[in-house]
């Protein structure tokens, strides 16, 4: 399918990123399942995905986090930082927690969320598609495991943006620890008994004020500044 085609029909063009030929297989075959989702390539390692991003145009790309030459966290930087793109693809990124130590690297580099290999599939087509609609896959049953492991890697807050915390609403940085948990806005509505579309305003004003990207990234810089209790 062309690139003019994907436009037309919607399709959601993915990228396969893993050095394991076994793994992109399982992934291919469960994607070419869904209609509205295509594989247009892969690639064994960084640098050529790099390339593929460049020639085949992808919306959202696969990210293994341990590859050879290039690994997935300095593939989703450059991605993320590459002005020459019409289009920077939304990446996922794909670890196996317990021996990936680059996850939360690799969400600050640019990631909109993770997704454990060993996921059901479909797990994995759902985050195909949250990514290209726009919003950040953040697993609730993983996010607090992985970040109180991962915590101790992150910089010590920095003070002159420790003001920016104090631009939130009580209610906003109510939000924000929720989110922190790893509950969905319709979890965050049921907990403080407001509508979804209450929590979705509240979490673009907290991207909003702390210039933050998405889900992800508001996370993690809960738990860089100490935020979340235990960080």
């Amino acid at each position: 399918m062309s690139t003019q085609e994907h436009l037309r029909t919607g399709t959601i063009r993915v990228l396969l990123v893993d050095d394991q030929p076994m793994l992109r297989t399982g992934f291919r075959l469960i994607l070419a399942s869904e209609p509205d989702v295509e594989v247009v390539g892969e690639a064994g390692d960084g640098e050529v995905a790099l390339s593929q991003v460049r020639a085949l145009a992808p919306d959202v790309v696969l990210m293994d986090i341990r590859m050879p030459r290039m690994d997935g966290v300095e593939a989703t930087r450059r991605l993320v930082a590459d002005a020459t793109l019409p289009t920077v693809p939304k990446v996922v990124v794909l670890t196996t927690y317990d021996t990936d130590e680059y996850v939360v690297e690799a969400l600050r580099a640019g990631a909109s969320g993770f997704l454990l290999k060993d996921s059901p599939a479909e797990d994995l087509v759902d985050a195909v598609r949250v990514v290209h609609a726009g919003d950040a896959v953040v697993a609730p049953t993983v996010t607090r495991r992985l970040l109180d492991r991962f915590a101790r890697m992150l910089p010590a807050a920095e003070p002159e943006r420790r003001t920016e915390v104090a631009e939130l609403t009580e209610r906003e940085n109510t939000v924000l620890l929720a989110m922190s948990r790893g509950l969905s806005n319709a979890e965050i509505a049921a907990e403080l008994f407001v509508s979804e579309t209450t929590v979705k305003t509240h979490v673009s004003n907290i991207l909003a004020k702390l210039g933050l990207r998405d889900r992800v990234q508001a996370v993690v810089y809960a738990y860089q500044r100490g935020l979340v209790a235990g960080a």
